[in-house]
């Protein structure tokens, strides 16, 4: 138990005392708080500044009146969210006015909408050939007043035919024209349009039944036993996705140093040493052991900053403690089988390149659960979820995620002692089976084994 206990300290001092890993564990939170600062800041959800036209073709001959009333720069304005600078001072002579001693105010209120795309419809005939107008879209540019979409408004649009249907638009656009300015001034000015067209056929007021039918979105509050707070329908997404990743992270990172530093061992010959001192079981064993230490730093460290982060944003809330337990469990569990079986792959090959074909296997097995997070995260207690939960060596991950997801109906507790209980016993298998393969293997040198020859192995010992 010494010389196993002694080979766990030298693989863990070995791994953390080393610049790449003091580094590496760093970049992760250095990421995620650059990405939560910053990428806000870089998001820009307005619509780039273009000068061009819109061509409609309105066979109804009832929508385009109301496309051209909202494709006024002040329309365009307001969808853009603009100042209310720009609003109240906007007039037809805006631009006009502008260096000849126009108010300062009028000048700022023309200095941003100068910064706002510029779409001005254009009416072609109904009976106007479609192919010939999308021709025009292949000339020009979207910033020098060329046309950037074709609008084709159907002749039953406003008003149904015969067998009561109504029509809609068909909308052609130019290449690589910016989807905002589709998403956020074309397609809603067509279907405003042609809605409100249909109303005022119907003889409704349209502003009457927007008044109506407007209801404000407001935020819900849950009441806790420490008081009421604001529903936070992102962070009950994030919480699994973040349990997920900080397991997934740390089996993974501490599986791949223990391969690697077999790897590395092995075909150094520094192995046949160790060998002389410890039994090739106390061998696995300690560097098992030892690289768990590591998966647990790194777990530490990052729940740490995650819970300092809900701690400082008043969030704790979303947290509970037999999580923090449950994640401790189900660590130890993924760990162990797949740290077995990236020793035994370590153990069986001689150079790094020579593992990716026996590590393909693992990955895929530790991606299920990634693949199928937002599925079991929506519906965490679904007949396939608690199949899968159930099942080594993904039920670790599995289970975490039905956990951490589970809001309206919590995970039974007898499914998550069941997993734990399966986990156990997986676990005892792989350790036994890579035990084998490590015993045989880590002495060898040569091609690199099949899946075949490592059954044959486990055979042999």
């Amino acid at each position: 138990m010494i010389r196993t206990l002694r080979v766990a300290r030298r693989e863990f001092v070995s791994t953390v005392c080393t610049k790449g890993f003091i580094v590496g564990i760093a970049v992760l939170p250095a990421i995620l708080l650059a990405m939560v600062v910053l990428l806000p800041l870089l998001m820009n959800e307005k619509s780039p500044k273009v000068d061009g036209t819109l061509a409609v073709v309105d066979r109804s001959g009832q929508a385009l009146p109301l496309i051209e009333a909202n494709m006024t720069p002040k329309r365009i304005a307001e969808r853009e969210g603009a100042a209310g600078e720009v609003l109240e001072q906007f007039n037809q002579q805006l631009k006009e006015k502008v260096g000849q001693g126009a108010p300062e105010g009028t000048l700022a209120a023309a200095a941003q909408l100068n910064e706002l795309p510029t779409i001005v419809v254009e009416p072609l005939d109904p009976d106007a050939d479609v192919e010939v107008a999308k021709d025009s879209l292949l000339e020009g540019s979207a910033t020098d007043g060329s046309r950037l979409a074709v609008a084709v408004v159907s002749d039953n649009a406003i008003t149904a035919n015969e067998e009561g249907e109504f029509g809609t638009y068909e909308l052609f656009i130019r290449e690589n024209l910016d989807d905002r300015i589709e998403g956020n001034h074309l397609r809603p000015v067509l279907r405003d349009a042609i809605r409100n067209a249909r109303l005022t056929a119907a003889g409704y007021d349209p502003d009457t039944i927007e008044a109506l039918t407007r209801v404000p979105r407001v935020r819900s509050t849950t009441v806790t036993e420490e008081g009421e707070q604001a529903t936070n329908e992102a962070m009950r997404i994030f919480i699994p996705l973040a349990f997920m990743m900080l397991l997934m992270v740390a089996v993974m990172t501490g599986g791949s140093y223990l391969m690697t530093t077999t790897i590395e061992e092995k075909s150094s010959r520094v192995v046949e040493v160790l060998l002389a001192a410890v039994s090739p079981k106390e061998l696995m064993t300690g560097k098992v052991i030892g690289q768990l230490g590591v998966g647990l730093l790194l777990m530490m460290v990052y729940s740490g900053l995650g819970i300092g982060a809900l701690s400082a944003f008043s969030m704790l809330s979303f947290l509970e403690p037999i999580t923090i337990v449950y994640l401790m469990i189900f660590f130890l569990l993924a760990y162990f089988m797949i740290g077995s079986f990236m020793a035994a792959v370590g153990a069986a090959v001689n150079e790094l390149r020579e593992a990716q074909a026996l590590q393909t296997p693992v990955m895929m097995v530790v991606m299920i659960p990634w693949l199928l997070w937002l599925p079991i995260s929506r519906d965490p207690n679904a007949p396939w979820a608690v199949a899968l939960s159930m099942i080594p060596p993904v039920n670790s991950f599995a289970m975490l995620l039905r956990i951490t997801s589970a809001t309206t109906e919590p995970v039974p507790t007898w499914q998550i002692l069941t997993s734990i209980g399966l986990g156990i016993v997986g676990v005892y298998f792989a350790i036994w089976f890579c035990a084998k393969i490590f015993r045989v293997g880590i002495l060898l040198h040569g091609t690199p084994p099949t899946f075949r020859t490592l059954v044959k192995w486990v055979r042999m010992a």
